[in-house]
């Protein structure tokens, strides 16, 4: 897990580094909030509202490639923020991401994207910390959205923002126990911008058509992760993927496609449960293999792509968790035809996996 970190920003900084910008910003923001109850299990860990801040900076960019000027001109960077849970189990997160900010109604809308890791000062521990059910591991994924009102250069360089900022925290299963925890915030900041602020927004872009044949991608995802049973050790995960794509524009394109999941973890959760609780009818020879098909849509920026993946099982035979999963994550296009990524997958709402992948795009 600690490896995740270092290949979101990589993807960002080799996606971000072909632009020419001479113009950055600083912002700080202090914000205030709560977490939401998504599962009865945290509810011993909500006893205060959360508070913290989140620092900033970001490069602009203003058209000088293509990809920038179908986004709206948008800011990339790195933020670093610091959540203090208020609860005595969970502690503080401490967390870096690398992010794009995204501009709306006249560029005084900005949502600001970011994914990383987080440091949890108080994980979950059998002696020390057993109530802490929400992060099992003491370096968590950590997903944010900032959607703000922003005002630049009120007072010379210094302007003001505040909106909405949500926390996401999880270790994607690779150590139990992980219900995650998720905070909702207002906040409040000051944004100061350094360099050139006259530059010119480049806009030489009239025709969004654009249209490619069906392309074919072969996949391989693999990493580690466990049960939801708290002790029962972690294991090797593969998991192949195949799938079409057709482009619908420059930004977009739709998946069709099946998967076939080898989950080392899941052989060891049947035996369990047959022992554990025969009268829930496993009888411990069941297959831990599962195969699904799967719709998608591939969201690209520049090198980097968003893919979002709907899933539903046709082979199943324990039915762990439901019959439906969820993908989410990033992809980094090496070449026109190779392609990493990292994702993560779940059932609604509770993670299984932190998918890294490598593809090949015929």
């Amino acid at each position: 897990m600690r490896y995740i970190l270092p290949i979101f920003l990589l993807f960002s900084f080799l996606s971000f580094s072909q632009s020419a910008t001479k113009s950055y910003s600083l912002d700080a923001s202090y914000f205030y909030g709560n977490i939401p109850r998504h599962s009865t299990s945290i509810s011993h860990l909500i006893t205060g509202h959360p508070e913290g801040v989140a620092l900033s900076f970001s490069a602009k960019t203003f058209g000088e490639e293509e990809w920038q000027q179908r986004f709206n001109y948008p800011d990339y960077g790195a933020t670093l923020v610091h959540t203090d849970l208020k609860n005595e189990y969970l502690g503080a997160n401490t967390s870096l991401y690398g992010h794009y900010s995204f501009y709306f109604l006249n560029r005084n809308l900005m949502l600001r994207i970011g994914e990383g890791l987080a440091y949890c000062s108080n994980p979950y521990d059998k002696e020390s910390n057993y109530r802490n059910s929400a992060f099992g591991s003491s370096i968590v994924t950590s997903t944010f959205l900032m959607l703000n009102y922003k005002k630049e250069n009120l007072f010379k360089n210094l302007g003001f923002e505040a909106g909405l900022l949500m926390l996401h925290y999880s270790n994607g299963n690779f150590k139990a126990p992980n219900t995650s925890v998720n905070v909702v915030a207002l906040n409040m900041g000051l944004t100061y911008n350094i360099g050139d602020n006259e530059q010119e927004y480049i806009k030489t872009i009239t025709d969004n058509k654009y249209t490619e044949p069906i392309k074919y991608n072969v996949v391989f995802r693999s990493g580690v992760n466990m049960s939801d049973v708290i002790g029962s050790g972690q294991y090797p995960f593969y998991v192949l993927t195949a799938y079409a794509d057709k482009r619908l524009s420059k930004l977009s394109a739709i998946q069709f496609g099946a998967d076939v999941f080898f989950s080392r973890f899941l052989e060891e959760y049947i035996k369990y449960m047959s022992i554990a609780f025969p009268e829930d009818g496993v009888k411990g020879d069941e297959d831990y293999k599962r195969a699904g098909l799967l719709v998608g849509h591939e969201l690209f920026v520049n090198r980097l792509s968003l893919v979002t993946q709907l899933g539903f099982y046709v082979y199943n035979p324990i039915n762990y968790e439901s019959g439906m999963y969820q993908r989410i994550g990033l992809k980094y296009y090496m070449n026109k035809s190779i392609f990493g990524g990292v994702t993560l997958k779940t059932h609604a709402a509770q993670a299984e996996a932190v998918e890294f992948a490598i593809g090949v795009r015929l």
